[in-house]
């Protein structure tokens, strides 16, 4: 209580970080609005679904495509948002508006290539990331990727929009609006799921992509940014988001290799340890988007213009106030979850088809998932700061060395402790990530300012005026 005091207090006269904080609380209230939305989902898809066949095929189906849109858009985002903030402070919107159009365009283009090319390549890198499946199984996740590659185009665009509208210091729309997704998933279940089968999760996954991107279309309109896609002339501004773009998108890549491997390993456990891997992320998940995502998206467009006004003592400022900030919330969080786990998931999963053997194959890994939760969410602090300061190329660094940890830790720990051992994988590389980027925001945020006291001395020094 004391130190949550201290946080607190600390926020009063700071004009910055009382907006973080309010776009942070604006964004986990929303989020947690539409994360009730896909509990129930996933209680209902539970019941209906179980850890059948036909659910490991449609988890590996979906695989491919939240990657690509994790890969591609998130990359955008990442390489995008502090530039469009620096143009729009600098050289105002319209300049702006020109810079976000051609990205949509790129955008737009990326997307539909990437998902023709996965079409293409189904038959043949499917076998690899779920080796273990018959057959039939095989086949069936093959059909049902298919069908779901529409929603490559359309969220990764959405993400987009969303991360726009954060700019303009809209939180809370752009953090309920993907509660549309699980919502048709949840009404294609239950009044389609009896006559087509898993294929109703298909069909309402599109539906539910086209409402949300069309939604954030409109309120990017609305708020001053148009939804068109064009091409412009080469700017420095174009320049600078293309440099950064490629190293984002090779650590985004390493990323989802990452997820891959996961998947890829969990397929040769036994049947239905991809479905215990999922249900168990999804709990984990829930926090770190509540906690992570809520702090992460409210950082952005306050750590791009500080960055862009080379503001050192108030970033550093930041950045030491959200780091002890998410601390204090997520550790006594993550040893809940840990000690909850065997009820929280038999009250939330056990019924209908999710029998008392699932509860107890699902319960270890979520224990061993949780344990990432306070690494990963501050983790996200420094991560915010360095794709602020444009140093994209260490993000890539830090992604390869997880890559091959993961890869080493998964063979470690799943002969020992089977799929809860690549969920106890995934937590220790999250340990490495913290310490990687911290290490080098120190390091970077300590050169700035340096930089910046010498510049000020040469100013001041005889024979030079003040500026």
């Amino acid at each position: 209580m004391t130190r949550l005091s201290s946080f607190l207090r600390s926020l009063h006269g700071d004009g910055v970080n009382r907006s973080i904080l309010h776009a942070a609380a604006v964004v986990t209230v929303a989020g947690v609005a539409a994360k009730c939305v896909g509990t129930v989902k996933e209680i209902a898809v539970a019941g209906i679904y179980g850890r059948s066949d036909a659910m490991d095929a449609y988890l590996a189906a979906a695989l491919i495509p939240g990657l690509l849109i994790n890969l591609i858009a998130e990359s955008m985002n990442q390489a995008l948002i502090p530039t469009l903030v620096k143009v729009r402070e600098r050289e105002g919107r319209e300049q702006a508006q020109q810079l976000l159009s051609c990205a949509l365009l790129w955008l737009v283009l990326l997307l539909t290539a990437a998902a023709l090319a996965m079409a293409l390549g189904a038959r043949g890198f499917f076998p690899l990331i779920a080796s273990h499946y018959p057959a039939a199984k095989l086949d069936l996740a093959v059909r049902l990727f298919y069908a779901l590659l529409p929603t490559v185009v359309l969220s990764g665009v959405a993400a987009l929009c969303s991360a726009v509208l954060n700019t303009c210091e809209r939180f809370a729309a752009p953090a309920l609006a993907p509660a549309l997704l699980p919502l048709a998933i949840l009404s294609g279940a239950l009044l389609l799921g009896g006559r087509m089968g898993v294929w109703a999760l298909v069909w309402a996954s599109v539906a539910g992509a086209l409402l949300h991107t069309g939604l954030l279309a409109k309120l990017m309109d609305v708020h001053g940014y148009r939804f068109q896609l064009r091409r412009s002339a080469s700017t420095q501004a174009s320049r600078e988001v293309v440099q950064q773009y490629g190293p984002v998108l090779l650590s985004s890549l390493v990323a989802s290799g990452g997820l891959l491997v996961d998947q890829s390993m969990a397929a040769m456990l036994p049947a239905g340890s991809v479905s215990a891997l999922a249900y168990a992320g999804r709990y984990v998940g829930l926090v770190l988007t509540l906690l992570g995502g809520a702090v992460s998206t409210a950082l952005v467009p306050y750590l791009s213009r500080l960055v862009a006004q080379r503001d050192w003592a108030a970033c550093r400022r930041t950045l030491r106030l959200w780091l002890g900030g998410t601390a204090l919330l997520s550790v006594p969080l993550a040893l809940l979850l840990i000690a909850a786990a065997p009820e929280l998931v038999r009250l939330t999963l056990q019924h209908g088809v999710f029998h008392r053997g699932d509860t107890q194959a699902v319960a270890p890994v979520l224990a061993m998932y949780a344990l990432q939760i306070p690494f990963f969410v501050t983790s996200r602090v420094f991560y915010r700061f360095l794709v602020a300061l444009r140093r994209t190329d260490l993000i890539f660094y830090c992604g390869a060395v997880n890559l091959a940890l993961d890869v080493v830790l998964n063979l470690l720990l799943m002969r020992s402790m089977g799929v809860a051992g690549i969920a106890l994988a995934t937590s220790l590389w999250t340990v490495s990530t913290f310490l990687f980027l911290g290490f080098w925001t120190g390091k970077l945020l300590a050169r700035a300012e340096a930089a910046q006291r010498q510049g000020e001395g040469k100013e001041n020094s005889p024979g030079q005026g003040r500026i």
